[in-house]
């Protein structure tokens, strides 16, 4: 049995390139920046949670937006009219629309042609072409709106022309390397590395920074074209609504200091019209105020002492350095098309992070080590084959990360972990079926060849199951759990080829050059759970009940006392919060509950420093819940002066119903993937007890979260996930051994068979579990509260998942398989019975069959 070398060849190229591409990321930048030009730079990207900084979520405003147009619309139709000679009654807006009332109703059809020029044709999507306005006339009433299309595409725009101004007002205040893209249709995420402060950023990236220029009414009194507006010192102001001139026509805008008071002030310069226009303005309001007013508050209102012909002004106020170069960065960048809101904020401090990088690089280091050295315990010398496959597994699995330019973050650490527990999988079944072939009596090349071939089904099925799993998790989740779906599904997709591929070439190229005859793999440890003659199937009756009475306890301990859900599925604010000493828990409490913000809770997490801050969304949208930061870390810094905030999570109502909603829809679509995905590999009493078992190991999992008081949050949702793809992957081993043992014993009862394939597969099994257990058990112990409310239920479930496809996935097979069988004996019966036909004596006669 030879292997070609162009194979050898191939794969050996793969792999130093995959080390190639995968060096960067273990060499300090100056070596990096010693390294030749044609060699491999590149580096995997770390999310936030490992290097620190700020993630928010904007989303327009679409209200607002639709006011917006409707009073530009305003103008323009009372403009066209009176162009065109037709005299309106009335052009006012109510609500979403604009209402025209004619003085002569004879004039309707005209006026209805003209306003209908104010549509602009839709360009893009499935409404192409069509008017993004409606107009309709009922006698001398005509309605102008928007239609739904309408709106969706100036949603889009707005979209479009929010990003390039957040670009520019983040390229303003010099943040490298920010993250800013489109999420969904009206929202845009922005993702800003290192300290920033999360106020200053709403600041920036919130404000719609629309800068106008009013006269003040003579009269000082509100009244129609009048609009009393107010400063920050809370006085108030009659502006004028008519625009003398606008924001747009600014060139510059920079922070200098007033000369007299030191204090930072705003000087702006207007463009050449711009300028022409300023100085008539203040040519004939000499004596007069003048409002600088953004987005409807009063900057100042100065007095004109004398025509400004210059083009230049400037703005002055309580301004600190900070907000008066925020606010410098604003004019410059130019405003916002519509107002954006605030639904997310999430921000981690660079120390948080580091340490997250430390813990995760550490239980990822120990995880592999503990699941090497059993792996060598397990098969020998034999095993060190295996653990090179699982190191050049993790190198191919980061250089996949550098080249598909994926961000790491700390669960998804914990998925290259979970990984390289999962490709271990792949090598115990291979080993396991060598083994078994080897004790038939085959040579060491049959036993490789039968073992690989007759693996490979098994792996396939496993794997397939997991990747469904990491799909929907990618597909319903957002941020760190996304990277989690990805490390995931690239450590199966790679595991394919360094534990199946790599190690056959390798298997066969030993065999052939030591000359062996038959393939010993043996432990260094003697166990042996080969051939076992256990009768599982006599406890079938005691492991289902105690399977459904530990899932009815765990439904009721999810009613009360319920799950610990965390902000992201219940909305409010999270603060991680860090002490010198011993955080003094009552004196914070006390302190915080003060503030009048609702519910507080305060928990100890990781060290005596460590305190984790909840307070319960609070009315008033997403302005209160800034406030409530803003209060918070001030009381915080008032408790304890050498306390620092070191994250911080806002989650608006929206989001957190969105997320909620996305996580129970994920793990009912997952289910059903997979239950689809058996029914057609295998048959329907497979699936059925596949998914029965499924439903009782996720029950179980609930409870355990309720029993425990972790975060239920979105890690949580993926620890399910990849329960539920794990679960399946143990089912799909002793399944695919059960339907083989089926078409080898035809006539062996069906008790027998499912009790035989236990047994065959019972190696694996444990093997198998007791790796993935190995693997997660370090980061369950020292990963940190990024990534408990996934290591810890994983370790649990890893143990559910082992035994329920033992006890509970395989009675179920036998219940419906012998339901089956009767059936099909009944339907058998039913073509063989007695045939009536009507009697010469008065009584039936059988059939001469």
């Amino acid at each position: 049995m030879r292997t070609s070398r162009w194979l050898v060849v191939t794969y050996t190229v793969i792999i130093l390139l995959g080390l190639l591409i995968a060096l960067p990321n273990v060499l300090p930048q100056s070596v990096l920046q010693r390294v030749p030009a044609w060699l491999p730079h590149e580096q995997v990207s770390l999310g936030l949670d490992l290097r620190g900084g700020s993630h928010l979520v904007l989303e327009v405003d679409e209200a607002d937006l639709t006011k917006e147009r409707l009073q530009s619309l305003l103008q323009d139709a009372r403009r066209v009219l009176r162009e065109k000679g037709i005299q309106p009654k009335a052009v006012v807006r109510s609500q979403n629309q604009i209402v025209v009332t004619l003085a002569d109703a004879s004039q309707s059809d005209a006026a209805v042609t003209e306003l209908k020029t104010l549509a602009n044709p839709i360009s893009t999507g499935l409404s192409a072409g069509q008017a993004d306005l409606d107009v309709t006339a009922n006698g001398a009433t005509i309605t102008i709106g928007f239609s739904r299309a309408g709106i969706a595409a100036n949603v889009d725009n707005a979209v479009q022309q929010s990003l390039e101004v957040i670009r520019q007002r983040v390229d303003q205040v010099g943040v490298s390397e920010p993250t800013i893209q489109r999420i969904g249709a009206n929202r845009v995420l922005v993702q800003l590395p290192g300290a920033q402060d999360p106020s200053r950023l709403r600041e920036l990236l919130g404000s719609t920074a629309k800068m106008s220029f009013h006269m003040l009414s003579p009269n000082n009194a509100p009244g129609p074209g009048v609009t009393m507006l107010k400063d920050d010192e809370g006085r108030s102001y009659p502006v004028l609504d008519r625009v003398e001139i606008s924001g747009d026509r600014l060139s510059d805008a920079r922070v200098s200091f007033d000369p007299n008071t030191r204090e930072p002030i705003v000087s702006f310069r207007f463009d050449s019209a711009g300028a022409r226009r300023f100085a008539e303005i203040t040519r004939q309001n000499v004596g007069n105020p003048f409002a600088i007013v953004l987005d409807d508050k009063v900057l100042s209102a100065p007095v004109i002492r004398e025509p400004i012909t210059g083009g230049s002004g400037q703005i002055s106020g309580s301004f600190s350095a900070d907000s008066a170069t925020t606010l410098a960065a604003m004019l410059r960048a130019g405003a916002l098309p519509a107002k954006l809101t605030v639904i997310e904020e999430r921000t981690v401090g660079a120390d948080l992070g580091a340490d997250a990088i430390k813990m995760g690089i550490y239980s990822g280091l120990v995880g592999f080590a503990l699941v090497a050295l059993f792996i060598f315990v397990l098969y020998g010398t034999w095993g060190i084959l295996a653990n090179v496959a699982l190191l050049i597994h993790t190198i191919l699995t980061f250089s996949a990360l550098t080249l598909v330019g994926a961000t790491l973050t700390l669960p998804g650490i914990a998925g290259v972990v979970l990984g390289i527990g999962l490709a271990v999988d792949a090598n115990v079944l291979i080993n396991e079926r060598i083994r078994e072939e080897t004790r038939k009596g085959k040579g060491a090349f049959a036993a490789i060849d039968t073992g690989f071939r007759r693996a490979y089904s098994t792996i396939i099925d496993g794997n397939m199951t997991a990747l469904i799993a990491a799909a929907i998790l990618f597909f319903f989740g957002s941020g760190p759990v996304r990277g989690f779906a990805v490390t995931m599904a690239l450590g199966l997709i790679i595991s394919m080829f360094t534990s199946v591929a790599f190690v056959r070439v390798a298997m066969i190229e030993i065999t052939r050059r030591r000359k062996l005859k038959v393939l010993n793999i043996r432990p260094l440890i003697p166990f042996s759970p080969y051939d076992k003659h256990i009768e599982f199937m006599k406890a079938r009756f005691f492991g289902v009940t105690v399977s459904a009475l530990l899932s009815i306890a765990s439904v009721v301990l999810f009613i009360h006392p319920g799950l610990n859900y965390g902000v992201d599925f219940r909305g409010g604010i999270q603060m991680a919060v860090k002490t010198q000493g011993t955080a003094d828990l009552a004196k914070f409490r006390e302190g915080l509950d003060s503030l009048g913000l609702g519910e507080i809770t305060l928990q100890s997490f990781g060290d005596k420093s460590s305190i984790l801050v909840r307070a319960q969304r609070q009315e008033g949208g997403e302005e209160a819940q800034t406030a409530a930061v803003t209060k918070l870390k001030a009381e915080v810094a008032k408790i304890d002066p050498t306390a620092t905030v070191e994250g911080t999570d806002v989650i608006g109502p929206k989001v957190s119903g969105e997320l909620a909603w996305a996580g129970i829809l994920s793990v009912v679509i997952a289910s059903f993937a997979m239950l689809i995905y058996i029914w057609v590999r295998f048959e329907w009493p497979f699936a059925v007890g596949a998914i029965v078992t499924l439903v009782l190991d996720v029950t179980k999992a609930i409870g355990f979260f309720a029993i425990t008081g972790l975060d239920f949050n979105l890690t949580a949702i993926a620890a399910i996930l990849t329960l539920v793809g794990y679960s399946v992957n143990d089912k799909v081993v002793v399944y695919d051994r059960m339907r083989e043992n089926m078409r080898l014993y035809k006539s062996m009862p069906l008790r027998e068979i499912i009790d035989k394939s236990i047994n065959e597969t019972l190696a694996r099994s444990l093997y198998t579990n007791a790796t993935a257990f190995l693997a997660l058990v370090p980061m369950a112990i020292w990963g940190g509260s990024a990534v408990s409310s996934f290591a810890i239920p994983m370790v649990f479930g890893i143990l559910v998942a082992g035994a329920s496809s033992i006890f509970i996935a395989a009675p179920i097979l036998l219940f419906l398989g012998d339901w089956r069988r009767r059936h099909a004996k009944a339907a058998t019966a039913t073509d063989e019975a007695v045939e009536i036909i009507p009697p010469e004596q008065g009584r039936p006669r059988k059939s001469a069959s």
